[in-house]
């Protein structure tokens, strides 16, 4: 294959597992952007808005775990097109939802379908990406899902303001389906294949299909996202709530703070791609970014700047942590038995949904109890502790590959 066709072939993957990764992210968000209307529609607390997304995050995570050796045994192109299905269909029931039980049974569904996406984007951005090109393929992916996370509340807000929350979640169902559509269309490009395989650790080879659970490093990577969620289930649940609290702000200016942390976070991901890609150490680079944004956080706690500048704060605290996402996946990668891409990423970024699912109890307990500083300087707290698994990853995976060289 000329550098052309391989160009053409690596940038059709990388867009349309990119297009599918902005369809999940913008579920993640799809609850936490009506809690206007749904808090007085079922007289809810926000602690029971959490346990909506906590439900949706919980049953992601152990999904996610399930699909990666489903991914690995069969298809992650099949995977993956059921996982869209799902969202489509859940989006329609939560619609329809006249009582707490149907809007629990709506985000379970949702966390079903969302349980396949990083399992099978990565083992197909793996097995059908060129290797100098990974780097960018990751930096896309991350940047499509912060797309996802910041178009959904503005597009479900806008629906439901001006006619109904039930309209919007079913204005929100179409998406899913015209995706879909368009990775049928396109289905030879997601074929199986192998272009970019990882390299085996030590020790990969032992103990079959549950080897690679003996590995340290996978445990600590599960650990990095796990607290990484955290913070990040701060920001998408109650940051735009909080700020409101904080800064006597529109709910509007709250959520176009949120918008400003997911678009300078996308942004943050293609400076980060062209960083990771060249160099080899992502852990210095996600230390720097989080320990940056853990700073920002704990000056947005304080409410000590005007309102105009919390938005650019936010902003900011976007963009350190966008960084660190090509560094984020790339390093993981590095820890990846071969033949295991599916496993290992499923297990890794189950600790993502674990987090989120988290999350929202916690940040939602501090604000049934008038606390809206509490929920920044918890987002600060879960940031700098994420340095320390970096750290610890980054070490085992040169150890590794001193190993190996050995």
């Amino acid at each position: 294959m000329n550098d052309t066709s391989l160009l053409r072939q690596d940038a059709r993957v990388i867009g349309l597992v990119g297009l599918a990764h902005g369809t999940s992210h913008f579920y993640h968000v799809i609850l936490a952007a009506l809690i206007p209307w749904l808090k007085p529609e079922f007289h809810l607390s926000y602690a029971e808005l959490g346990l909506l997304m906590t439900v949706f995050f919980t049953v992601s995570g152990v999904g996610q775990a399930m699909a990666g050796f489903i991914v690995d045994r069969y298809s992650a192109r099949a995977v993956l097109f059921s996982g869209i299905g799902l969202l489509g269909l859940s989006a329609v029931m939560l619609s329809s939802a006249h009582s707490y039980a149907q809007l629990m049974l709506g985000a379970f569904l949702a966390g079903c379908g969302n349980s396949v996406f990083h399992p099978a984007d990565y083992t197909l951005l793996n097995q059908r990406v060129s290797k100098g090109r990974l780097a960018h393929g990751f930096s896309v992916h991350g940047i499509s899902g912060n797309i996802g996370w910041a178009i959904s509340p503005l597009f479900l807000t806008f629906v439901a303001s001006r006619t109904d929350w039930r309209t919007a979640l079913l204005s929100a169902a179409l998406l899913p389906l015209a995706v879909l559509a368009l990775l049928v269309w396109n289905r030879h490009a997601l074929r199986p294949g192998s272009a970019a395989a990882p390299a085996a650790s030590a020790g990969a080879g032992q103990g079959g299909a549950f080897g690679f659970l003996r590995l340290q490093v996978v445990w600590m990577c599960f650990a990095f996202f796990l607290i990484s969620a955290v913070a990040l289930a701060g920001i998408q649940s109650f940051a735009a709530t909080s700020l409101v609290s904080l800064y006597g702000m529109s709910l509007a200016w709250a959520t176009t703070a949120y918008t400003a942390y997911m678009i300078a976070s996308a942004a943050g991901m293609v400076y980060g791609g062209f960083l990771g890609a060249g160099s080899g150490h992502h852990d210095r680079i996600i230390i720097m970014a989080f320990g940056t944004a853990a700073l920002l956080s704990l000056v947005l706690a304080t409410a000590v700047v005007p309102a105009w500048m919390a938005v650019a704060l936010m902003g900011l605290i976007g963009l350190a942590t966008g960084i660190s996402g090509p560094s984020r996946d790339l390093l993981i990668r590095g820890s990846a038995p071969a033949n295991a891409t599916g496993r290992v990423f499923g297990v890794v970024y189950s600790g993502l949904d674990s987090g989120l699912a988290l999350g929202p109890l916690l940040f939602g307990a501090l604000m049934d109890a008038n606390h809206p500083s509490g929920v920044f300087i918890g987002i600060g707290a879960f940031q700098a502790l994420v340095i320390l698994t970096a750290l610890g990853v980054g070490s085992k995976t040169r150890l590794v590959a001193a190993a190996k060289t050995a």
